[in-house]
């Protein structure tokens, strides 16, 4: 999609169809609808007071070839509560427009925000729900009909005297989007397109196209580090495990600077292994790699954005598959931090992998660490498919945290870690073991596992397996892998390390 900045009087904008908004409220033709309804002969007003142009959050109301305009369509989208209205809703919205024009082979579109809302953060929230609408999940249909998508947009209304902002908003926004696009095209993938070694190889390509540092691990050097909690779950596989590591450093270090350090879960396919999950929507457990996607995307925006602090992802990635090899309930690993850890269930692997790639994510030299994973089935029973789990050793950096969510529109909810939940993973024969003994918590248990490699070290964990994956078209976004993550990751990089705004 191709953006512009039209600055034109509003009559002569030009396009297959102008979109604005409409708040829910007495009288919702007012402020730039009111200047619309005047180009198109009080049409909206009609529209008002039959009860067709309401406001309500999400509603669309589409004019053909209105009289007064240049664009042949104008379509009103509903932005709900006014004093609930923030960049949250607006980028909602502008991807509900996409979603609606894109099925009636409009190509090119003008948005038309409020006068309050031409701002460079408004600009880019515009922005990526425009592109992020603009994305669908059917990469493999032979039968798509060709060019359905749009082609060009612009942001129309604004004045030359603030044509800065909307260019700013409209990079970033660009680079947010596109990126968050690249996360979630690696979470569709069927896993016999997407093995530890193909993500990896799509890994590094990105990494170096976008120039930043990238090393991969093979099995050789996993084992020669010691990883035995990542070699425990690729074990079962005939498909060798991969460690990614991605590295962005800016012109200007200093010395003792923070570095955050991004560790995502990345098993390609997850069969369960020995302790098998049902045959019923197994086929989606190819998005088990979408806290790894989320650690990709990020830095691939992260790359074009320029922090000023360095930042490292490091990607475990492996299969989880049942077999001759596989390891076994009761079995036990030791990790690459030295802790020895019984598998209970095999299933709980995703704790496992992130283990290693947490020491040795601190082995590099990170001093925070983010890290997201698809891991519980018990988030989605606390939280649904609304928010992410949000587990933090330091309150200060899981703050820093929250407020980027709340910028980048991505819900999440903090849940506790509290010092008893430790004795529900403490095993008779290891260190520790890799589900709770009790009933019930079992998000807050395998955060608890995750913790036990963390150290001192202020951390973070993400536990998106109830917002990662989207199972029906929403009117904004389409189905499949969500690419959740992304953006509250890189405005925290962005603001990690500046003006000591990083948690200590």
């Amino acid at each position: 999609m191709e953006f512009t900045v039209d600055t034109r009087a509003l009559p002569k904008v030009e396009a297959e169809a102008l979109v604005t908004y409409a708040f829910e409220q007495e009288k919702p033709v007012e402020g730039i609808l009111a200047r619309l309804d005047e180009a198109v002969g009080g049409a909206l007003t009609k529209l008002a007071a039959s009860g067709e142009l309401t406001g309500k959050m999400l509603d669309t109301t589409l004019m053909y070839y209105p009289q007064g305009l240049a664009a042949q369509r104008l379509l009103i989208v509903g932005a709900g509560k006014k004093d609930k209205f923030g960049t949250a809703e607006l980028r909602r919205l502008a991807a509900t427009a996409v979603r609606a024009l894109k099925t009636r082979q409009v190509k090119s579109v003008a948005f038309l925000a409020r006068e309050s809302d031409r701002t460079a953060a408004s600009a880019q929230a515009i922005v990526e729900g425009m592109i992020l609408a603009n994305f669908d999940s059917d990469k493999y249909k032979t039968d798509k009909k060709p060019g359905n998508e749009i082609k060009t947009a612009a942001l129309a209304g604004w004045e030359e005297s603030s044509r800065a902002d909307a260019d700013q908003g409209l990079a970033r926004g660009r680079v947010i989007a596109e990126s968050q696009n690249f996360a979630r095209e690696l979470g569709n993938e069927p896993s016999n397109r997407l093995t530890p070694r193909m993500l990896a190889d799509r890994a590094a390509a990105m990494a170096r196209e976008a120039g930043l540092a990238v090393e991969v691990l093979d099995e050789k050097k996993i084992a020669d580090l010691k990883m035995g909690a990542l070699l425990s779950v690729a074990q079962g596989s005939v498909e060798p495990p991969r460690m990614i590591i991605i590295t962005y450093t800016p012109e200007k270090v200093n010395t003792g600077a923070p570095v955050l350090g991004l560790v995502g879960k990345a098993i390609t396919f997850d069969t369960g292994g020995i302790s098998i999950k049902p045959a019923n929507d197994m086929e989606k457990m190819k998005y088990d790699m979408c806290g790894g996607a989320a650690m990709i995307g990020a830095m691939r925006a992260i790359a074009a954005l320029k922090p000023s602090c360095k930042v490292i992802a490091v990607i475990p990635s492996s299969e989880n598959m049942p077999g001759g090899r596989a390891q076994k309930p009761g079995d036990v690993q030791i990790s690459m931090a030295g802790k020895s850890i019984e598998v209970i269930n095999t299933d709980a692997e995703g704790r496992l992998v992130l283990a290693d790639g947490i020491a040795y994510a601190k082995q590099l030299g990170c001093t925070h660490l983010v890290d997201a994973a698809t891991l519980t089935g018990a988030v989605v029973v606390a939280l649904a498919n609304v928010n992410v789990g949000v587990f933090g050793s330091d309150q200060a950096f899981t703050d820093q945290l929250l407020a980027s969510a709340k910028v980048a529109g991505e819900k999440m909810w903090p849940l506790p870690i509290d010092d008893e939940y430790r004795e529900m993973i403490k095993s008779g024969i290891a260190d520790i073991q890799n589900v709770g003994s009790g009933k019930g918590g079992g998000a807050i248990t395998a955060a608890m596992f995750i913790k036990e490699f963390t150290g001192d070290t202020p951390w973070i964990h993400l536990d998106i397996a109830g917002t990662a994956w989207q199972d029906d078209v929403k009117p904004w976004n389409a189905k499949g892998a969500t690419g959740v993550g992304v953006r509250t990751l890189v405005d925290l990089a962005m603001k990690f390390g500046s003006n000591g705004s990083n948690a200590k």
